[in-house]
């Protein structure tokens, strides 16, 4: 099985591309979708942008599911939760027109998951990555440690099912 994370995000869209087999992954790629500079372009200049890096990413690896973070956003930045609410949908319907399963994690999820607290900061985040994936280093920027933790919390979460499904 072939798992896209995606870290989604209007200025940076971060992605990690794992393959499963068994009770083993490997990670394939990972980085960053640049919606361009807010500055520069428009709105849905930005979000055709992200829609397109998305498009090529899934072109390059045919994932089996995308993983992606659910919306977020302090009560204090409404706009920051409108903003994400386009990149994310860009996101999903790269992933609905290639016939990819998209599937939702919350970010205190994904955090529990990896690192066994719901609120754990960023770096420790990385640390968790890069010990999971055996890099020699964090992953940078964060928002590529976050998309492969979004991808290994849907493949973790996933077994769990398989085996309470057993039982």
């Amino acid at each position: 099985m072939i798992i896209l994370g995606i870290d989604p995000g209007l200025n940076t869209t971060g992605y990690g591309v794992v393959e499963t087999s068994g009770n083993r992954f490997r990670l394939l790629e990972a980085g960053v979708v640049r919606g361009g500079s807010s500055a520069n372009c428009s709105l849905a200049e930005r979000v055709a942008e992200v829609h397109r890096g998305v498009m090529e990413v899934i072109d390059a690896h045919s994932p089996t599911v995308m993983a992606i973070e659910e919306l977020y956003s302090h009560y204090d930045r409404p706009k920051t939760a409108i903003l994400m609410g386009h990149a994310r949908g860009a996101i999903i319907l790269a992933g609905h027109l290639s016939g990819v399963e998209v599937k939702h994690y919350a970010a205190t999820q994904i955090k529990k998951t990896l690192t066994g607290n719901g609120r754990a900061p960023k770096t420790q985040m990385q640390q968790a990555i890069a010990r999971e994936l055996g890099l020699p280093a964090p992953p940078e920027p964060a928002d590529v440690a976050d998309a492969l933790a979004i991808a290994m919390t849907h493949w973790f979460l996933r077994r769990e099912w398989a085996v309470g499904s057993r039982q």
